[in-house]
């Protein structure tokens, strides 16, 4: 969630910065630093009842000391009274508080000073391309490719499960699990630690991150209040909740290899055959928790970490920068990895590489205390290093060579040195 201190001391800018996602934030702003003077006047408030009360009890005793009945009753009565105004303004507190922080929850990041202006994916800016020439256009799709060559049975999985749910077979099980293991070696020999997290967490972990209470309805939720994780990410970041870290530590890296669980249940309609938008998907994800001065700095760096996947298996990408209005709720600049797909004759994400300063840091009070000794906190970052359900989608349309699969160099370790899957 957003600094309160902050937007007290920059209202203007955070809201102009905030409109910028196409929505106007002046409202509920004004609420919170409305609501924040009335939870900081009632405190004042309670300080001072208590504190009066305080010296009341304590004159009590100087009073039966000197054995004065009628001040005593006096005292007592007037310390009864006090007590119930307490009671009633430390309720009053608690409401105010509660407010204002569902109200504080439901309001996104601020997007960094600079940002692209835009309404939605047609306005990100293209940064830079890579194998440009590969951008190849071929007819056939990745799911009759994988349905030819055996690698996965996209019949089973609906059978099972429903749609938008499929089955990875013999040699497509067998490459996912190759998959895995590139990226997560990649990865670890970069610097990341290797993490096997789980994937159920406490709903505290999901509004840690800033999945809740935004993204509750693609969210798989269990019955005793637990959700699945729709990424890695989630687990990998609540590990530093309510934590002090090592300055000395930082900045942190992790890695983990994770299935994920979404609903989708806003992309009704779109990308229903294939692998591309799943419910039950495969993803290496990347976490760093850095220093506030670093963080744009580690995000260029994880940005490249994940590029570096893209370019082991020789596929045509580009990195664009999200616009104002395509931006994560959590995020204040994200970039996306685009890998091209010959069918579609278009590139489609495959990586979303995010810094969200300290706004996840502040719901889960994960901090550390700089040189001067003072708390600070942290800012993280995520990034997909990378979706390997749409790696594997992309290799496919991109090493289809109309009868058999030609195996990418650093593949064919996995598979008996083998140079083709037919």
């Amino acid at each position: 969630m957003l600094d309160i201190k902050f937007l007290e001391e920059n209202r203007e800018y955070a809201i102009k910065q905030l409109n910028k996602r196409n929505a106007d934030f002046t409202k509920i702003i004004n609420d919170i630093l409305k609501e924040n003077a009335e939870r900081k006047l009632t405190i004042s408030k309670l300080e001072t009842l208590k504190s009066e009360k305080n010296k009341l009890t304590k004159s009590i005793s100087e009073l039966m000391r000197n054995k004065d009945v009628s001040g005593v009753n006096k005292v007592k009565s007037e310390v009864e009274k006090s007590s119930k105004t307490i009671g009633t303004l430390e309720g009053t507190l608690k409401k105010i508080e509660f407010s204002l922080n569902e109200k504080l929850i439901s309001v996104p990041n601020i997007p960094n000073k600079d940002i692209p202006i835009g309404v939605n994916e047609e306005q990100n800016i293209e940064v830079r391309k890579y194998n440009e020439e590969g951008n190849v256009s071929r007819e056939t799709p990745h799911w009759d490719i994988a349905t030819k060559l055996g690698l996965v049975d996209f019949g089973i999985g609906p059978k099972l499960s429903g749609s938008r749910f499929l089955v990875y077979t013999g040699k497509g099980s067998k490459m996912v699990r190759a998959l895995a293991d590139i990226l997560l070696n990649h990865h670890t020999n970069n610097g990341y630690r290797e993490m096997f997290v789980p994937v159920i967490v406490n709903p505290e972990a999901m509004y840690g991150t800033g999945q809740l209470p935004k993204f509750g309805d693609d969210a798989y939720k269990l019955e005793n209040g637990q959700y699945l994780i729709p990424t890695s990410e989630v687990p990998l970041s609540n590990i530093y909740a309510n934590e002090f870290i090592d300055e000395k530590l930082l900045p942190i890296k992790l890695t983990a290899f994770t299935q994920c669980f979404r609903k989708e249940s806003g992309s009704a309609g779109r990308d229903t055959k294939g692998m591309i938008r799943l419910h039950q998907f495969n993803k290496v994800e990347l976490v760093k928790m850095t220093r506030p001065e670093d963080s744009m700095k580690e995000l260029e760096l994880m940005v490249g970490d994940a590029e570096a996947i893209l370019k082991l298996f020789k596929l045509p990408y580009r990195v664009v920068e999200l616009c104002s209005g395509d931006i994560g709720f959590s995020s204040l600049k994200t970039y996306d990895l685009e890998v091209w797909f010959p069918e579609q004759n278009k590139y489609r994400e495959i990586s979303s590489c995010s810094n969200c300063g300290d706004f996840q840091a502040m719901n889960m009070k994960t901090k550390f205390k700089n040189s001067e000794g003072k708390a600070q906190y942290v800012h993280t970052l995520n990034g997909s290093g990378v979706a390997i359900d749409r790696l594997f989608a992309a290799i496919l349309e991109n090493y289809f060579d109309g009868e058999k699969l030609v195996l990418p160099d650093v593949l064919k370790p996995y598979f008996n040195n083998e140079k083709f899957i037919k």
